[in-house]
């Protein structure tokens, strides 16, 4: 068979075979390196794993949509950098998974949230954001702060991390639900908002 342009554009089926060839070695040839990369595997100096409340903050964060409008990548320009401090780097995300950046942008970047605001002012934002922001669209998520943090399976979600490289010791598993003991979602989430974007700060 002659592999000439013509034959190709009339030929659907082979079209759709080497357009899947093609975007499949071009994805290798830009994805693999990453992965020999020091910068891009190994974490920030004093990066630690979430504790068990962050871990469970951060999927509350997931489960309320909260990427939806607020993206977690500071992106390297000027504007950005003003705004909302250093840029992002592969090293401070290498205990997520999945991380959470994202380009959309409804609401400010999150990514150096962490110690910006008290738990209070967190804890008002999360009732009714108007209170603080009073042109805020962002919907207000009380029932966090009545519904207790869940712990039933917080061993096995570290577990299950720490079989993909989060260094957990054992005594943090099993130390994991005494730690929710009494917490709220809405603990749980502040937590998490809080730690967000310190690593390299404090490496710095």
């Amino acid at each position: 068979m002659s592999f000439s342009h013509s034959t190709i554009e009339k030929n659907s089926g082979l079209m759709i075979v080497l357009i899947i060839l093609v975007v499949a070695v071009g994805g290798l040839v830009e994805i693999v390196p990453l992965y020999f990369q020091k910068s891009t595997t190994e974490p920030v100096a004093g990066l630690k794993p979430y504790t068990p409340v962050q871990l469970v903050g951060r999927d509350i964060y997931v489960r309320e949509g909260c990427y939806n409008c607020h993206s977690q990548m500071i992106r390297p320009f000027r504007a950005e950098t003003e705004r909302y401090g250093h840029y992002s780097v592969a090293g401070e995300f290498v205990y997520d998974h999945p991380f959470q950046w994202g380009s959309k942008r409804t609401g400010p970047d999150l990514h150096r949230v962490g110690g910006k605001y008290s738990d209070d002012w967190h804890r008002t934002h999360l009732n009714n954001p108007r209170d603080l922001v009073p042109e805020s669209n962002m919907p207000g998520y009380p029932w966090l702060a009545k519904t207790a943090a869940p712990s039933d399976d917080i061993e096995s979600k570290m577990r299950a991390l720490r079989s993909v490289g989060v260094p957990y010791a054992d005594a943090e598993i099993a130390g994991a639900r005494k730690q929710l003991a009494g917490k709220t979602e809405q603990d749980a989430l502040i937590a998490y908002l809080q730690v967000l974007g310190t690593a390299l700060r404090i490496a710095r």
